[in-house]
């Protein structure tokens, strides 16, 4: 299981990489991505932390792109049925997706402190979840795994 989020990287080609793959899967799918939406992912992306509603309307209003909530949660719910962004539902929070394009199974790791998240890949057929489902005749379709604790930073920050 590989993740994605809180190693050091180049945050500039992170955010242009995964821009211009959001590009393409509108392109690719018929899909309208109109310049709030964009800038929500843009917004998304250069955070690398989960975002609430508010907090994206913030920025948007701050840049004269709409000041009522609709406007953000309009963005944000196309962002996630379009597969570029997920809501981390422990903090009620969105976040731009590693893996635009991809079909994947995620599994976040959320800072409590900071709010910044990682994306690591899962298998939820495999291992113990996928063994009970297969004991119950059951066929996993979605899963949301989500662990919280301290990011790699925080946990420098905090005494000993």
């Amino acid at each position: 299981m590989s993740s994605v989020g809180f190693d050091c990287h180049d945050h500039s080609a992170c955010m242009t990489g995964t821009l211009a793959r959001a590009v393409e899967r509108c392109r690719d799918q018929g899909l309208n991505l109109t310049p709030v939406r964009r800038r929500a992912l843009e917004i998304l992306l250069s955070e690398h932390r989960a975002l609430g509603a508010y907090d994206l309307l913030a920025h948007l209003s701050d840049e004269g792109l709409g000041s009522q909530p609709p406007v953000a949660y309009r963005a944000l719910d196309f962002l996630v049925r379009a597969g570029l962004a997920h809501k981390i539902e422990a903090l009620n929070a969105y976040v731009a997706c590693a893996h635009a394009g991809a079909d994947h199974a995620p599994a976040f790791l959320v800072c409590r402190n900071c709010r910044a998240v990682a994306e690591a890949e899962t298998t939820p057929a495999a291992g113990r979840l996928g063994d009970a489902a297969r004991a119950a005749g059951f066929r996993i379709e979605r899963t949301v795994v989500e662990a919280q604790g301290l990011c790699p930073a925080c946990q420098q920050d905090e005494p000993a």
